[in-house]
């Protein structure tokens, strides 16, 4: 476990290094090395282990967004703690499943940034259904009992949120806080 912890510290480490290599300005924030370097080892427990995160209580909330992944949702995390990310995204080929990023919701944009440099997205108030489906709805008696699309039981539903995904197991071109990732496309129909 030791050496998983100091492997973990080390690829985090060089993750930090290759953000601040390709970012606009030429250091990151030593505050922002520690969050992503904490987020990591806090998370390699996931990395490859989609058993072990549903063990944990993370569950499915949706099936393959294009361009992001699949969701997991613990519905137990509440708040910002940048150990403890409420939501998983992972992408999958056959039965191997990769964790690609980290991700925040927030009722509204924070007052102040959790992580110095974060971009926000955004995804519209939704009816979710207990197999990862789900159906944008402006309000909770909007949410059909089945879903739509397979019939599977209604899970929960939730208002506009503002979203704030860290790509921090998956390579990102597009950047580490961006919403979406142009090379998880090859996941898409997986």
């Amino acid at each position: 476990m030791r050496r998983l912890t100091v492997i973990s510290l080390l690829v985090a480490l060089t993750i930090c290094a290759g953000a601040s290599a390709s970012s606009s300005s030429t250091t990151t924030p030593t505050s922002v090395t520690t969050q992503l370097a904490l987020a990591h080892i806090a998370t390699a427990k996931y990395a490859t282990d989609l058993a072990r995160a549903k063990a944990d209580g993370y569950q499915i909330i949706t099936r393959m967004i294009p361009s992001m992944g699949y969701h997991f949702l613990n519905p137990k995390v509440k708040g910002f703690d940048i150990r403890k990310p409420p939501i998983l995204v992972y992408v999958h080929r056959g039965a191997t499943w990769q964790l690609g990023a980290l991700e925040w919701v927030f009722p509204k944009m924070p007052a102040k940034q959790p992580i110095e440099g974060a971009r926000y997205g955004a995804f519209g108030a939704a009816c979710h259904y207990i197999d990862g489906t789900f159906v944008f709805a402006g309000s909770q008696d909007k949410c059909a009992p089945k879903s739509p699309e397979t019939g599977a039981k209604f899970g929960f539903w939730h208002p506009p949120l503002v979203t704030m995904h860290v790509w921090l197991w998956y390579p990102n071109p597009s950047g580490l806080f961006s919403g979406t990732n142009p090379l998880v496309t090859g996941f898409d129909h997986s």
